[in-house]
C-alpha cells in the first residue's frame, strides 16, 4: 500500500490523460517549496532521498519488472526535480532570497525535461529498459540533460 503511494506519488499517475506530465508539473511545487525551505543543498538532499524512495516503490510495483508502467510517477518527480537543480543551485550561490524562483528556469526546465523523457534520446534510450532501477534512471538522465540545457540557457540570458 504504501509503496503504491509513493510510486503513483499520492495518486498523481492515476489521472487521466498523460500520468508522467502530471507526475512533472507536480515536482514543480514541491521543489519550489523545497527550495524556500532549505534552499539548494535541501532541494538535492531530499531528491537523492524521493530516488531511493522510488526505487524501492517501483520494485514492488505489479508490472514494473516488465516496463515501466505509466502509474508510475515517482520517476517523472525525481527526474524533474534533477532538471531544476540549476535554479535552486544558481539562486542559493547568489545569495538571492529563498522565496524567488523565476518562471523561466522552472518553465524551461519542465519543458526540456518533458522532450528528453519523452523523445529518449541517447543517453536517455541506452537506460530505459525494464525493471525499478531503469525506471528510476531514464528520468535522471533526462533530468540531468534538461539541466544541461536549462544551465547552458541561464549563462547566455545571464552572461
Amino acid at each position: 500500500m504504501i509503496a503504491r503511494v509513493v510510486a503513483t506519488v499520492g495518486g498523481v499517475g492515476n489521472l487521466p490523460g498523460a500520468p508522467g506530465t502530471w507526475g512533472s508539473l507536480a515536482a514543480i511545487p514541491l521543489t519550489v517549496g523545497l527550495h524556500w525551505i532549505g534552499e539548494a543543498p535541501f532541494v538535492v538532499g531530499v531528491t537523492i532521498l524521493l530516488f531511493a524512495l522510488g526505487w524501492w516503490s517501483a520494485s514492488r510495483h505489479p508490472g514494473s519488472d516488465g516496463g515501466d508502467p505509466s502509474e508510475i510517477v515517482i520517476d517523472e518527480v525525481v527526474g524533474q526535480m534533477i532538471a531544476l537543480w540549476p535554479l535552486s543551485i544558481g539562486l542559493w550561490l547568489s545569495d538571492a532570497p529563498s522565496n524567488v524562483f523565476p518562471w523561466p528556469g522552472w518553465v524551461g526546465g519542465f519543458l526540456m525535461f518533458r522532450f528528453f523523457d519523452i523523445v529518449k534520446p541517447p543517453p536517455v534510450s541506452w537506460v530505459d529498459r525494464p525493471g525499478a532501477l531503469w525506471i528510476m534512471l531514464d528520468d535522471v538522465v533526462a533530468g540531468a540533460l534538461a539541466a544541461a540545457v536549462v544551465l547552458l540557457a541561464a549563462g547566455i540570458a545571464h552572461g
